[in-house]
């Protein structure tokens, strides 16, 4: 194992030699060797999660090394040089291509990425219905409301999550932004969602949970995510709305927003039968954590 010096370790992580030093005399820091006066630590320790951050956050033992590396990635990142226009732009088109695909895909859109992209870019498609275009059209334009109200600071609520869904439903006009009313079932999983009466209540008690949660972010936006498919407020859209209102909540923290891929819709809808059958949430919290760590890494990777 090779092992590292508090100064070493200080630079890695972009905290001070004094915190390093602390934490290795709190024994926070798993493998620390210590010689006389000195500390090594081994180089590829995941850096503690700073309490001074998670103040009254109730996170699992289960999560808190996922979640220490991502926060020390995120925090690494917001130390480097920022992307430039060129890049963002980029960043930007080939993941709202690959976003709008993969989430209109998982809903049985039958567009693939290319065309995807070439219907982004204005072309109709003329082998393909209607209904595919309007889909990554309001996708598209959800996405970019998601993303002018985070600018905004616009508060997470009731309006917002129909707002959302006006945009996402463009093909349905009768049915944007109001709740459904009549029972509906979700292919693929065995949960049955509640009874019309009961959505605009189950809806409110929702965001009322979120408000008192204390959970790291990263964990209250997959439960959230969760419970909100489960509800399954609207008569159709609730996968794509779903998934824009999972990023509107990990960019609001500063988290990159992130991409359920069609090739892994099994593991998704997994993570909602492990959820609603064995009220376990950990498959869900970690796939998406799994994403979030790979899309800070690209960005580290493409700035470094």
């Amino acid at each position: 194992m090779n092992y590292k010096t508090v100064k070493e370790i200080s630079e890695q992580w972009g905290i001070s030699d004094r915190r390093v030093r602390l934490l290795c005399q709190q024994g926070l820091i798993d493998g620390v060797v210590q010689k006389g006066r000195s500390y090594l630590i081994p180089e590829n320790t995941i850096k503690p999660m700073d309490k001074r951050y998670t103040k009254n956050k109730n996170i699992l033992p289960l999560y808190q090394p996922i979640f220490a590396k991502i926060d020390e990635l995120k925090t690494t990142l917001s130390h480097r040089r920022p992307l430039t226009q060129g890049e963002l732009k980029r960043l930007y088109e080939e993941f709202m291509i690959e976003f709008t695909y993969d989430s209109n895909a998982i809903e049985g859109n039958t567009l693939t990425l290319q065309e995807t992209a070439m219907v982004l870019e204005g072309i109709t498609i003329d082998t393909k219905p209607l209904k595919d275009h309007l889909e990554v059209v309001g996708h598209k334009d959800a996405f970019k409301y998601v993303q002018r109200i985070i600018s905004e600071k616009v508060d997470f609520s009731e309006s917002v999550i129909k707002d959302i869904h006006t945009l996402v439903l463009m093909d349905r006009p009768d049915d944007r932004g109001r709740y459904r009313q009549i029972p509906v079932r979700i292919m693929g999983v065995s949960h049955e969602p509640p009874q019309p009466y009961l959505v605009p209540i189950q809806m409110e008690q929702l965001l009322q949970e979120l408000k008192k949660e204390q959970l790291h972010p990263i964990e209250a936006a997959a439960l959230f995510h969760l419970k909100f498919e489960g509800i399954h407020p609207f008569i159709d859209g609730n996968g794509r709305t779903g998934r824009l209102i999972l990023n509107f909540m990990l960019m609001q923290n500063g988290y990159p927003p992130i991409n359920v891929k069609f090739a892994d819709r099994r593991k998704y809808y997994g993570g909602f039968e492990e959820y609603y059958k064995n009220n376990n949430p950990a498959s869900m919290v970690k796939m998406i954590a799994k994403y979030i760590e790979e899309q800070l890494t690209l960005y580290l990777r493409i700035i470094s």
